[in-house]
């Protein structure tokens, strides 16, 4: 009989959860889940090494363990700090963790434009997310923000690096998904960029698009639906194919308006992460519906901005007409603009010197 694993207890704002040792304070406030859950923009789960970044899942530790239960003296990133049996933990419970999430999201923004209204992102944007529930109303910056040339690094891929937060992501899904990743961090300090080496092109693997769906901001963008619709206004639909990739899950949301397609994108979960990468052959090149197998509308939150135009579980409205005749089908009575000759003007509008008036034409028949 397989030996019993030991479980350690964690309390999270005063919610107790029983976790495997090992686990991160915030995969074990996702264990919960709500509120509790403390905000990410650098931790991916799928991608290894990522997180301890952005700071912005900063949280207190009020007690270590049972065996030390000493509170740890400043806030510790949950993404990096392993949780231990006993420890208990303030998030959203704590006022100082609050105030330096605050903090912390206003140096995210210190240098990111404002670009929302034209930016392929805004809807869907973690950092918009981020700044509305965790942010301040105003900046106390009064510098000029940096700003970056934008770069094409791809037949497929726009980078707008005045929009990077310098999460890592991206470089981590290109170590970790592709065979040679061409692109990194460049130059140290505050002149640190995403870029590639000698401007080179990132579209060396079938796998090189999904920086587009890890990135958390409209720093990567789908360059094949740049500008060409605003997520609010599209359809997002579940759908599948059988790629020929065997690395490639095939599990995709077509953005639709009508049966057209503007872009593809990997399916992702409550916390914004993909379930399943896909290839680029999925994401750029199917964008016709006979490819795809569709299943149905995507289950979207009520609290996004795409739910706007998302109906889901709506039904057509039954014609009465025919029940209230016994199944007889409505038969068209009176055309009535053919008896009023209300739209059948009887003059030639051409052969008028100078604008129209009421005297140029005869009273339609039935009409007074």
């Amino acid at each position: 009989m397989a030996e019993e694993k030991k479980l350690f207890k964690v309390k999270i704002d005063n919610i107790t959860v029983e976790v495997e040792p090992g686990t991160t304070i915030l995969n074990a406030a996702r264990n919960i889940g709500g509120e509790v859950v403390p905000p990410a923009m650098c931790y991916y789960s799928k991608l290894q090494g990522s997180g301890g970044k952005c700071r912005t899942c900063l949280v207190k530790v009020t007690k270590g363990s049972e065996a030390d239960p000493r509170p740890m003296p400043k806030l510790v990133a949950s993404c990096r700090t392993t949780v231990m049996d006993g420890m208990e933990v303030a998030n959203i419970t704590s006022p100082e963790v609050l105030e330096a999430r605050k903090g912390v999201v206003e140096f995210l923004l210190i240098n990111h434009p404002l670009d929302c209204p034209v930016c392929d992102q805004a809807g869907e944007c973690d950092l918009q997310d981020l700044s509305y529930e965790h942010g301040v109303s105003g900046t106390r910056y009064e510098f000029k923000r940096r700003t970056f040339e934008k770069e094409d690094i791809g037949e497929n891929i726009k980078l707008h690096m005045t929009r990077c937060i310098l999460c890592y992501r991206c470089v981590f899904t290109a170590d970790q998904l592709t065979e040679k990743r061409q692109h990194g961090i460049l130059k140290r300090g505050d002149a640190s960029e995403i870029s590639t080496y000698m401007r080179a092109s990132l579209d060396h693997t079938n796998f090189i698009g999904n920086v587009i769906d890890v990135c958390p901001v409209g720093a990567l963008t789908d360059r094949t639906a740049r500008f060409k619709n605003r997520v609010w206004f599209l359809k997002p639909v579940d759908a599948h194919r059988e790629c020929s990739d065997p690395k490639c899950c095939g599990k995709t949301v077509l953005w639709m308006r009508g049966d057209e397609i503007f872009r593809v994108t990997a399916r992702k979960d409550k916390y914004g992460e993909v379930e399943g990468f896909i290839c680029d052959t999925c994401r750029f090149e199917k964008k016709e519906v006979k490819d795809w197998i569709v299943e149905g509308p995507r289950k979207i939150s009520r609290h996004s901005v795409i739910t706007a135009g998302h109906y889901v579980g709506v039904h057509k409205p039954q014609e009465t007409v025919a029940k209230v005749m016994d199944g007889r089908q409505p038969k068209l009575l009176m055309d009535i603009h053919s008896v009023s000759e209300v739209n059948m003007p009887q003059v030639d509008l051409s052969q008028i010197d100078g604008p129209a008036h009421s005297t140029d034409f005869p009273k339609n028949k039935g009409v007074q």
